[in-house]
């Protein structure tokens, strides 16, 4: 019994003394998670944000226009961490980080905006809540000691637990919805002030998205509000450092990229108001009134990709596999990471009885979003209806470790589960 005791203490001594030697390493202070593992986990949560935000905005150009701005701003950042930006399709006004350097803005929030140095404005906050490791230190506070040990350079699904699977789904729905206090604002601000000097843009640009959202807050308060609380001292802060530090020099204020690219989104706005239209209608179980708004977008837009999703779940439930998987991988080919069109095309598969196409595609699905507990069952039935028991028997096991139990399929896939044992 004293051996094990002194085994377990030695071992526990050791996982703590691979932490402090990775930290070490970075040359910064203790954190529980190294940045190597901080960057690792925003690349696993960026297909989940990004699906939860109706996929990437599919025109080339803008993602290279907010590419290169916001790569001109996070060069001056401190830390040394792949910063990426991505535009999404959601009408929701709102923009967001992730740990480890992805930032993510939508066309909701871009739409909103006049000039290129608010956009500046808000990608230099979020870069600032990265710089500050706000989101890191909500992972370190919700894992456990020994799953962080679990995140390693390769998070493939077959190399994780299903105890750190349910974590990790756990942790996302919250990374998502991160309400940062007032402390952190601050914080991020301040970052993003100096962040915003270094690379010429004008600071008096955040300044008016501040107003604007604070202006547009007593009627209909924008998403960004909830996550980023804006109190009256956040503005006077920013003013007191404008004059403060009186900037003065050639900073950028606008530029025709910045219009050409507003314009552009202008310009398919009318078929995203047909997507909404058709969320409408949806909510109130109209779904041939549904139908006829999604048609109408993609006819303005063909590449309107949450209308392409809606209209695969659409013909899915009416039981027109066909076309739900067409619409599927029609969605799949302006946005060729999207989890929603794997998963739907992996549905529709499996109601043909195609089993190997439906495996093919919830596999896919499944290496994008990890901790998704229906695309292990789907899997398992798959492997199953192909005799590959071993296999079938794996991903059931995940699939009931990470759940929901509450989850229409979990019932069948423990009573397969248990058959195949």
């Amino acid at each position: 019994m004293k051996v094990l005791q002194f085994t377990k203490f030695y071992l526990s001594t050791l996982l703590i003394l691979v932490i402090f030697t990775s930290c070490a390493r970075e040359n910064s202070a203790f954190t529980l998670l190294p940045q190597e593992k901080e960057i690792e986990l925003g690349k696993l949560y960026l297909p989940i944000s990004i699906d939860e935000f109706e996929g990437l905005y599919p025109e080339e150009r803008v993602q290279n226009y907010l590419q290169n701005l916001g790569k001109r701003i996070a060069q001056h950042a401190e830390r040394k961490v792949p910063f990426n930006f991505y535009l999404v399709n959601s009408e929701v006004i709102n923009a967001f980080a992730l740990p480890g350097g992805p930032v993510v803005i939508t066309r909701g929030i871009f739409l909103t905006l006049n000039s290129e140095s608010e956009l500046a404005g808000i990608l230099a906050h979020e870069i600032g809540h990265i710089e500050r490791r706000h989101h890191a230190k909500f992972v370190e506070k919700q894992l456990a000691l020994n799953l962080l040990l679990q995140i390693g350079s390769y998070l493939l699904p077959q190399n994780l637990t299903g105890e750190l699977l349910f974590q990790l789904g756990q942790i996302s729905a919250g990374l998502l919805s991160l309400k940062f206090s007032r402390d952190q604002e601050k914080e991020a601000d301040e970052t993003g002030f100096y962040l915003l000097l270094k690379a010429h843009y004008s600071p008096e640009g955040m300044l008016r998205v501040f107003e604007k959202f604070k202006k547009m807050s007593e009627t209909r308060p924008p998403e960004w509000l909830s996550t980023h609380p804006l109190p009256e001292t956040r503005i006077k802060e920013w003013e007191k450092k404008l004059s403060t530090l009186k900037p003065s020099g050639s900073f950028i204020k606008d530029s025709s990229s910045f219009q050409e690219i507003l314009s552009l989104l202008k310009e398919t706005q009318p078929s995203f108001e047909e997507v909404k239209k058709g969320k409408k209608a949806l909510q109130e179980r109209d779904y041939s009134k549904a139908e006829i708004y999604f048609l109408k977008a993609i006819e303005l837009y063909p590449k309107n990709i949450p209308a392409l999703i809606n209209l695969s779940r659409l013909k899915f439930k009416n039981k027109d596999y066909l076309s739900a998987k067409n619409y599927a991988l029609t969605a799949l080919k302006y946005n060729p990471d999207l989890f929603s069109g794997y998963y739907l095309a992996g549905l529709s598969e499996f109601a043909l009885n195609n089993w190997k196409d439906s495996l093919h595609y919830f596999e896919k699905a499944k290496a994008l979003v990890p901790f998704e507990g229906s695309t292990y069952y789907y899997c398992g039935r798959n492997y199953e209806n192909l005799q590959n028991y071993s296999q079938a028997l794996a991903n059931y096991k995940k699939a009931l470790e990470i759940g929901p139990k509450n989850a229409s399929w979990y019932q069948d896939c423990y009573i397969r589960y248990q058959r195949l044992r």
